[in-house]
Formats: structure tokens, sequence, C-alpha cells
């Protein structure tokens, strides 16, 4: 154990090494939300084509009960990084907490509002597809990681 403690004592980051750490997790945090819209919408289109505007819309919703979730958090930890401390991990497991609660809840209102008219079929594949909007930035992410 006494290793370990040496070995994290050892690693000192200098404020040009902050400022850098920073600007980058705040670039991903930007893209992860921007690739994770674009697959909805992608999704939403393949749906339109195939499915008219009701299995659209619907898979809007779909990717909506994800993403305002999503990015009111991502945002709040955009936020943090100007901060010194940036966010702590209390507060990250709480920011995932309610931003899993709030999707529930939104896909609740999306049963209670769209009611039959909705294609769940729809909603729930826009859902995981932006939830894994991720594997759009690892695939392309030589273009941004500098």
């Amino acid at each position: 154990m006494l290793k370990l403690d040496a070995a994290v004592q050892a690693i000192k980051l200098t404020d040009a090494d902050r400022l850098k750490i920073d600007a980058r997790a705040r670039r991903e945090l930007v893209f992860t939300v921007v690739s994770q819209s674009l697959v909805g919408l992608v999704v939403a289109l393949i749906f339109l084509v195939f499915g008219g505007v009701s299995a659209a819309l619907s898979s809007l919703a779909g990717s909506a009960a994800y993403l305002v979730p999503n990015g009111v958090f991502a945002l709040r930890l955009w936020v943090a990084t100007y901060r010194p401390g940036g966010a702590s991990p209390e507060v990250f497991l709480i920011g995932e907490i309610l931003k899993v609660g709030a999707a529930a809840g939104l896909l609740w209102l999306i049963a209670h509002v769209g009611g039959e008219q909705v294609n769940w079929v729809a909603v729930l594949v826009s859902l995981i597809a932006t939830l894994k909007g991720y594997i759009v930035l690892m695939m392309f992410k030589g273009f941004w990681a500098k």
C-alpha cells in the first residue's frame, strides 16, 4: 500500500497540465452531446423514411428522453471544469442518478401524453441509439483529438 501512496503523491500536475486537461474535457463533453444528437436525428430520419411522420416524432421523443437530461448534466460538468476543484465524485454520482430519473420521467411523459399514437419501437430504438451515440466519437476520434 505504501508504494501506491508514494506513486500517487509523485504525480504533480502543473497549471498548464490542468488547463490542457480541462480544455480536453470541455471539448469531449460538447462532442459527446453533439454526436448523440446527430445519431438521434439520423435515426429519426430513418424512421421518417420507413415509418412515416408518427414514427419519426416518436423517434425524436425517444432521443430527447435521454438527450435532454444528458445535455443538462454535461452542461453542469462543463461549467465545473472552470472551477478549481472541478466536479466532486459525489456531485457526479448525484447527477447521474438525477439524469436516469429524469430520463425515466420523460419516458413516462411520452407514454402519458402520446398515448396510442406513440410508436414504441421508434422510441426505444432511438433511445438506445442516442445512449450509444458516443460510439460515433470513438470512430472519429482522430479528427478532433489533439
